[in-house]
């Protein structure tokens, strides 16, 4: 692993930590839906980096549950934040509509 490799992952870690960490004080202080979602995809995100530094490191294959050739991890983790993001911004929309 060279300096580069080093340095992409241990920003993405030390970035990701700092998310997840003001995330979970923000879950603390609010109880909007909206708002929970969007903790849940920080976090979800953070975990997808965790997860994917593992498999780089090669402590994790992911291979228990495949769909065709590809982990099923490997699909959900990327895309999970992405949903939570869906909903919470769903969650927002439909909020502003009903206020209207």
């Amino acid at each position: 692993m060279d300096i580069g490799e080093v340095v992409l992952v241990s920003s993405r870690l030390a970035l990701g930590a700092v998310a997840s960490f003001l995330a979970i004080v923000l879950w603390s202080k609010t109880r909007d839906v909206a708002w929970m979602l969007m903790v849940a995809g920080t976090i979800a995100a953070y975990a997808e980096t965790v997860y994917s530094i593992l498999e780089r490191f090669g402590l994790s294959d992911g291979s228990r549950f495949v769909i065709g050739r590809v982990p099923f991890v490997s699909i959900l983790l990327p895309n999970l934040p992405t949903a939570f993001y869906i909903a919470a911004f769903a969650v927002m929309v439909a909020r502003k509509l009903k206020s209207r």
